[in-house]
């Protein structure tokens, strides 16, 4: 959904990409990485809020990460109960809450029921907040949204069209992608936000997810400033 012509606040959209790879330079178990990735994501939360950005979207955790090995995804599902509980920290910087992902009902969905808790619980304890957005991917994929948004728009008077279809993503109320920022040297936009990116400008760098700071944020931001 378009946003206010009048509101000049960003959307960045992050693939964290590279945790595992930072702790493999150091030695370090790739849980340990995910953890680092965790607290600097939360930093960045602080640093966004400080440069007025509208809406910060972060892609967690993809359909295709269940494939990983699975003490690997306990830690992370555990990590995203822990995000999803920083509720005291987002509500002193103003910060909405949201999630965007297979809706728990469906029959794709594979989120753990404490994570679905801890994701309704924040989206509620955060609502009356009115700055920015932070909006967190789960069980996301960009190719599941869209077959689900088709899928209900053919059943729409005016069948498959692009205001149809956009009414029935998961998140309509989601502006437009301004800048997409894909971290640790990759350069694949990996199945994310594919229909609200689709005009975004693109930054790509080779820090890994838990090294991208301050000064990189402000290299995004410059792209669409």
């Amino acid at each position: 959904m378009p946003r206010d012509e009048t509101d000049l606040r960003l959307h960045v959209a992050c693939i964290m990409d590279g945790n595992g790879r930072w702790a493999g330079r150091r030695g370090l178990p790739r849980t340990d990485g995910h953890t680092a990735g965790e607290e600097n994501l939360a930093a960045l939360v602080r640093v966004a809020v400080k440069r007025n950005i509208g809406w910060l979207t972060v892609f967690g955790f993809s359909t295709e990460n269940w494939r990983r090995p699975r003490p690997e995804v306990r830690h992370i599902l555990g990590l995203h109960e822990k995000l999803f509980g920083r509720v005291a920290e987002l509500n002193e910087l103003n910060v909405k809450v949201q999630w965007i992902g297979r809706p728990f009902d469906s029959r794709e969905a594979r989120t753990p029921k404490y994570v679905q808790r801890a994701i309704r619980k924040a989206i509620a304890d955060t609502a009356q907040n009115t700055g920015m957005v932070l909006t967190i991917a789960f069980d996301y994929g960009g190719r599941s949204e869209l077959v689900a948004a088709v899928e209900q728009a053919r059943t729409e008077s005016d069948g498959i069209t692009s205001a149809t279809i956009g009414e029935h993503l998961y998140l309509p109320e989601l502006p437009p992608v301004d800048v997409l920022v894909r971290t640790s040297g990759e350069r694949r936009v990996s199945n994310f936000l594919l229909w609200q990116a689709a005009g975004a400008a693109i930054y790509f760098t080779e820090a890994p997810w838990p090294d991208f700071d301050e000064a990189e944020l402000d290299a995004a931001l410059a792209l669409a400033r």
